[in-house]
């Protein structure tokens, strides 16, 4: 299912990690994060009863911003121009740019809030918004009246919990299918018509390009490296990741069943085996076996279509996911924030910083500077604006987002605190199925036990 981002520079979600944006992990693991974020509830907790208040401006008026953010080399140009737009807007205001890699930015931004020196906005994913905002580390921006008007209503509900409005999407995205029609044409199997088909349809298809392609080509990359694809899995089936108060809402037999048509993939060769499997979950998306020819089809988030392409040399096509009947409204998709704007709740500059999150939100000027790189732009308007400056490539994932907006599932309860070691437990027991090592009711007792640990701690 939808391979988690990269940080590759052409990814637009968090980079396959954790990827909203997949994915590499936090640092070292849960362990110093969990220390990290301890010690950054402690300070909060601590200075919060300092009272926040605003600094005083310098002398000539002026306020200086640190602004966070991951990704590689072309995020950081696209951002620094939306940075010198506002500036230009804003002359009192100084934005300073602090980016690296998704490998190392939780590590850096956890000693950073444990030290009470967080950047004033972050970017901020869907895996530790929760974490974040339930230990009292980022600012309620709907105290700050930034115009949310023209934003989807469950991409801005993402971004709520019982501590306001934490995060404002930075963009929007779907789970997809990726298909590369020139290995369907090869085989002599023609593209599917995803708006009817059904899972047995796509294990069919799969394995009859396998079958009619040269060795070593398969009809899909296998599915079960993140949480994203189980989703979508469990909403077909009446089941759904989270529950909204925070716990798992499928039972061990969910997760087993979803295992179980993977391990069927494999028999029938429609998927490559559990060695190839593993060695290309640590591909760059460049390397993928979509962009390499070597899968007809692949899991992705629907933004990182236009880095594959790219990569590909030719056109990929977008579709929709197989349902249960053959239903597109039985897909049970979602839009999902790529990625959110947030600020501390320490910030000394919180009206200062709110301005920039509304500027990169719903001014033009950002627009056309950030373009789809971090997904389909949320604000509507913006979106039409923009429009005629967008790629042929980012052009189609707009019309895929437009195109399924009527299909869409209810917004899926977000990830809860702990929540970002979820895809590693999927990732790790995945393995152990394909090789053969555990059962799938094994595996799915014991996944789902580590799951409630993990988000209880």
């Amino acid at each position: 299912m939808p391979r988690s981002p990269r940080p590759a520079a052409s990814a637009h979600q968090p980079p396959r990690a954790p990827a909203p944006g997949a994915p590499r992990r936090p640092g070292k693991g849960r362990v110093r994060w969990a220390i990290a974020v301890a010690a950054a509830t402690a300070a909060v907790l601590a200075l919060s009863a300092c009272g926040g208040g605003a600094a005083p401006k310098s002398a000539d008026g002026k306020v200086e911003l640190r602004f966070t953010w991951w990704g590689g080399d072309k995020r950081a140009q696209l951002t620094q121009a939306a940075i010198a737009a506002f500036e230009a807007e804003n002359p009192n205001i100084t934005v300073k740019p602090e980016f690296g890699d998704w490998s190392g930015y939780w590590d850096k931004l956890a000693t950073q809030t444990a030290a009470n020196d967080a950047p004033d906005v972050i970017q901020m994913d869907e895996k530790y918004i929760t974490e974040y905002s339930s230990r009292g580390a980022l600012l309620d921006l709907s105290k700050y009246g930034i115009d949310t008007s023209k934003l989807d209503e469950a991409a801005l509900n993402a971004g709520r919990s019982d501590k306001g409005l934490t995060g404002i999407a930075a963009g929007i995205n779907a789970a997809t299918i990726l298909a590369n029609p020139a290995v369907f044409q090869a085989a002599g199997v023609p593209l599917p018509d995803d708006s009817t088909w059904t899972w047995e349809d796509f294990g069919r298809i799969a394995a009859d390009i396998t079958a009619k392609s040269p060795k070593g080509t398969y009809g899909s990359a296998a599915y079960g490296t993140d949480e994203a694809s189980l989703g979508v899995w469990l909403r077909q089936n009446g089941k759904s990741l989270y529950t909204p108060d925070g716990k798992l809402g499928f039972e061990p037999a969910d997760i087993a069943g979803w295992w179980a048509f993977l391990k069927q993939l494999s028999q029938n060769k429609a998927v490559p085996p559990a060695a190839e499997v593993v060695e290309a979950d640590a591909a760059p998306l460049d390397q993928s076996g979509l962009a390499t020819g070597k899968n007809a089809m692949a899991f992705w988030w629907s933004n990182q279509a236009p880095a594959l392409e790219k990569a590909s040399g030719g056109d990929l096509k977008i579709l929709r996911f197989p349902s249960k009947a053959g239903a597109a409204d039985e897909a049970k998709l979602w839009y999902k924030a790529s990625q959110f704007w947030s600020a501390s709740s320490r910030t000394k500059h919180p009206q200062e910083a709110a301005k920039f999150i509304d500027f990169l939100t719903n001014n033009v000027k950002a627009g056309e500077a950030l373009l789809a790189d971090r997904g389909v732009y949320p604000n509507s308007d913006v979106r039409a604006a923009i429009a005629p400056k967008l790629t042929p490539a980012d052009t189609k994932v707009v019309k895929f987002i437009d195109e399924i907006k009527d299909e869409l599932g209810e917004a899926p309860a977000p990830p809860p605190k702990g929540a970002g070691a979820i895809q590693e437990i999927i990732k790790r027991y995945t393995s152990e199925v394909l090789f053969e090592r555990l059962s799938t009711d094994e595996a799915g007792k014991k996944a789902t036990d580590e799951m409630k640990t993990t988000i209880r701690s």
